[in-house]
């Protein structure tokens, strides 16, 4: 296979893996099948080193645990749980876990643009884990198992009508993954404090330049205790805390997606002062930009 990755920024960042067409059936925009050792969506794909992806992803897991990493951040999933990774999200799989289930790759362009936005296929804000019911998991399972037999089905109907099968029954099945990321996430919004609400949506606009949890508090009329209650209640942490962490990811995303230096990097996220900025980021890792940086060439 001809290496077709891609790079970011200035000539850094890692590998990009587009959708692997040649590994499937009749050479449709989709796969579909068992999620096991042997499984693997792309023939130069590093499944247990940091990759990135620019097609989507679908795991119905059938036992677990299973730790899987997603943009940096760690998800333990269950068995009858679904982990969703959208276009151009960087993942890792894990060496220590057992997956087992069934997997969905889908091509970006596969469904017409009305599809996408009604199943919200880049929906990016939403969690990439979800934690279907039984009823939800058995239409979901039900929906997956239909669509596995309609993409291996490749003898009785002609291309097109088989491509046209195949679409219509993903649809089906986005349908109720989208109506399940939707749902879960609402219920979590319904479960969070406004004040945090408010907090966490000031911070998501302005944590590249502004790290002080006075200045938020001010900012949104409360005073330093009321947030740092609303935060420890909504996420077990301080609000410096959220802040860092917030300011951490996208420093993880900047060293991995692009190949800016590392005094670029900081000043992107609010560090004039490239050695402030790498105490920091030690302080919060455990290692260096460099060494960060490195890990996942």
């Amino acid at each position: 296979m001809v290496d077709t990755h891609t790079e970011d920024g200035d000539g850094g960042g890692i590998r990009t893996f587009p959708f692997p067409v040649d590994l499937s059936l009749r050479g449709v925009g989709l796969q579909v099948g068992p999620l096991g050792a042997d499984r693997t969506w792309h023939s130069e794909a590093p499944l247990h080193r940091v990759h990135r992806i620019d097609f989507h992803v679908v795991m119905l897991f059938g036992a677990g645990p299973v730790r899987h990493m997603v943009d940096f951040a760690e998800y333990e999933a269950a068995a009858g749980d679904v982990l969703w990774i959208r276009p151009g999200q960087v993942h890792r799989f894990s060496k220590k876990s057992e997956y087992r289930g069934t997997v969905l790759t889908m091509q970006p362009g596969f469904l017409p643009r009305a599809t996408v936005e009604a199943t919200g296929l880049y929906r990016y804000d939403l969690p990439p884990l979800l934690h279907p019911t039984d009823a939800q998991r058995d239409a979901l399972t039900a929906g997956l198992a239909q669509l596995r037999r309609e993409y291996e089905d490749t003898d009785t109907l002609p291309l097109s009508l088989h491509t046209a099968v195949l679409r219509h029954t993903l649809t089906a099945f986005l349908l109720r993954l989208a109506h399940l990321a939707a749902s879960s996430a609402e219920a979590a919004r319904g479960r969070a404090d406004t004040t945090f609400t408010l907090f966490r949506d000031a911070v998501e606009q302005g944590f590249t330049t502004n790290h002080s949890v006075s200045a938020y508090a001010d900012a949104l009329g409360y005073s330093r205790r009321t947030l740092v209650r609303a935060v420890r209640a909504a996420t077990g942490e301080t609000p410096k805390g959220f802040i860092d962490k917030r300011v951490v990811l996208e420093a993880k995303r900047l060293l991995a997606h692009t190949g800016l230096s590392i005094g670029r990097v900081g000043a992107a996220v609010g560090f004039p002062d490239a050695a402030n900025f790498s105490k920091f980021f030690q302080l919060h890792t455990g290692m260096t930009p460099v060494a960060f940086r490195a890990e996942l060439r």
